[in-house]
């Protein structure tokens, strides 16, 4: 039996007009500023308006570790926020933007599948309303005006030496980890090394992320610790007269885009640090604003719940004040089987054998996510080769585990297949029954802070860092940084640094291999293992297979 393409699906939905679905929230005509019909930013002032409301119940979508065979849970987002408006709730759906980098390269979109996807799906993986842009222009410029200001005297003493500064585009560029800039002469400037990031590991990005109004941003860019000079004293953003300029870029950016659902309910995307070099949740402001005008709202976070999850409970909720009355962990049985040790060629067959040898990973994270006082339910979410005994040696896995796992059938049924999972995820969320609790306080030192999240959450030995990354986080600590959370950048791909060791291992260290301080972000990062903060592509990137067809539409996008 075939199926459509996620791309034929979206092309066919009816959308209502921008307006028609604001005001699904009260959100009138005069506060969206459109961009087109079927996509718009949401005012500052409508914002503004709502903050004395009550919030909604606030509900994460997270999933086991990423694996070649998919989780879906962009699509198990959607399909549960269209299952909760099915049953009568008025509810919101809250994601990130997608980055062009994976877009061109493996992973491909992140508007959702089948018929639980967010449109325009196309506009939404390419360019959209231009946010990306503006926080890559903002970046950028910053940079520009640190070479600037060494070049016309370096009246702050900057020491060139330490410009932790580096510049950043939207693409997954190997070549451009390690530069070499202000080559050919004196008129260019005193060549220094340095590199690029991918915007969405940008701390402009992290920043846009965490604000809460244009104050708060432009004070936040302008806690940005750029460089230092010879006495290792901090150069802040605002000392290079970077901050105001930098604001009016994301003045636009700044505010949460609305866009509709296959089934036309309202949809937030708003911002996109990855996350496994970054945070991974999408905006405070479209959080906490979609919470003042649903019932429910139900959001992500990135990849498996070691890291996205961790960061949304330890640095997103932290900072916003928010609490989850709810999270829905996601997986698949075809995940499972590769758990198991299952080829990719070889998914289609049945082996609940595999299911029940990859069901660790799926235990390790509910494990997990219970240390936060927050109750877990698993969606699993279904593929059409999955079998009833496969699907059932989940559900019995789950049950001895002490939570429950709801067969979902979105992808293919849209609202209809997530029903099960909204009726129960609005009763528990109503029930109140959640005690969430970050798993550090923040006077807590910094290394430890690390090691409680590699030992309680990675469940390694120890961590492994040198003297002087020892050092660099007691100096911050001196330097009233301490009570920050961190930010840890890993593999996505396992609970250890090693992307190829699947399952729920034990027995493994954490190599902590550099620290930075984000200072206006207000979290440390710490990257662990191999972890690149500037991807490269595949051997055969999606983008070989992009094109714009005889009719003028385009072809290969997810």
């Amino acid at each position: 039996m075939s199926f459509k393409t996620d791309i034929q699906i979206a092309r066919e939905a009816k959308k209502q007009p921008i307006q028609d679905i604001g005001a699904k929230l009260g959100i009138g005509s005069d506060d969206l500023l459109p961009y087109g019909h079927d996509k718009a930013k949401i005012s500052q002032e409508f914002i503004n308006s709502v903050q004395d409301r009550e919030n909604g119940k606030l509900i994460l979508v997270t999933a086991i570790n990423p694996t070649p065979a998919g989780e879906g849970k962009t699509t198990t987002t959607v399909g549960l926020g269209d299952g909760l408006n099915a049953i009568g709730k008025k509810a919101a759906v809250c994601i990130r933007e997608a980055s062009l980098g994976p877009n061109f390269g493996m992973k491909g979109g992140a508007a959702g599948g089948g018929y639980a996807q967010i449109v325009p799906m196309e506009e939404m993986n390419l360019h959209f309303t231009g946010d990306f842009h503006a926080i890559t222009s903002a970046h950028n410029l910053l940079s520009a005006m640190i070479d600037n200001h060494i070049y016309w005297g370096n009246e702050l003493e900057i020491d060139e030496r330490r410009v932790t500064w580096r510049r950043v585009l939207d693409m997954n560029d190997r070549a451009l980890r390690d530069t070499v800039t202000s080559l050919g002469g004196v008129a260019n400037g005193f060549p220094r090394q340095t590199g690029f990031d991918i915007t969405v590991a940008s701390e402009v990005m992290a920043i846009l992320c965490l604000s809460n109004n244009l104050a708060d941003l432009q004070k936040r860019l302008g806690d940005m610790i750029v460089a230092y000079r010879r006495d290792r004293s901090p150069i802040y953003a605002r000392d290079v007269k970077a901050d105001g300029a930098m604001t009016v870029l994301l003045k636009d950016a700044m505010q949460p885009n609305l866009v509709q659902t296959l089934e036309n309910n309202p949809a937030f995307v708003h911002g996109g640090p990855f996350a496994n070099i970054a945070h991974g949740c999408n905006s405070v402001i479209a959080t906490t604003t979609a919470l003042k005008v649903a019932d429910y709202v139900v959001t992500e976070a990135g990849f498996g719940a070691d890291l996205g999850a961790e960061k949304f409970m330890n640095i997103k909720c932290r900072k916003a004040g928010l609490a989850p009355d709810a999270v829905v962990l996601v997986a698949t049985i075809r995940a499972m089987k590769m758990n198991g040790g299952v080829a990719k060629a070889d998914l289609g067959a049945e082996n609940v054998d595999a299911v029940n040898e990859g069901c660790a990973n799926l235990g390790r994270h509910i494990g997990n996510l219970k240390q936060f006082g927050v109750p877990v339910v698993v969606a699993i979410n279904h593929f059409v080769t999955d079998t009833d005994a496969e699907v059932q040696a989940v559900m019995d896995y789950v049950e001895g585990q002490g939570s429950e796992a709801i067969l979902c059938q979105h992808w293919e049924k849209g609202s209809e297949g997530t029903k099960e999972l909204a009726t129960r995820i609005a009763e528990i969320a109503d029930a109140g029954v959640s005690q969430f609790a970050p798993l550090y306080k923040d006077e807590l030192p910094l290394f430890e802070k690390i090691e409680r999240i590699a030992t309680s959450i990675y469940r390694a030995d120890e961590v492994l860092a040198d003297k002087k990354i020892r050092d660099q986080l007691k100096t911050w600590e001196d330097a009233g940084y301490g009570h920050l959370p961190v930010c840890m950048a890993k593999t996505q791909y396992s609970f250890s640094t090693d992307p190829n060791l699947r399952g729920a291992p034990t027995g493994h260290s954490v190599p902590v291999r550099e620290v930075r301080l984000s200072a206006g972000a207000g979290f440390i990062v710490v990257i662990c293992g191999e972890i690149m903060t500037m991807p490269g592509l595949p051997r055969h990137p999606a983008a070989e297979n992009i094109r714009i067809n005889d009719e003028g539409l385009v072809e290969g996008l997810f």
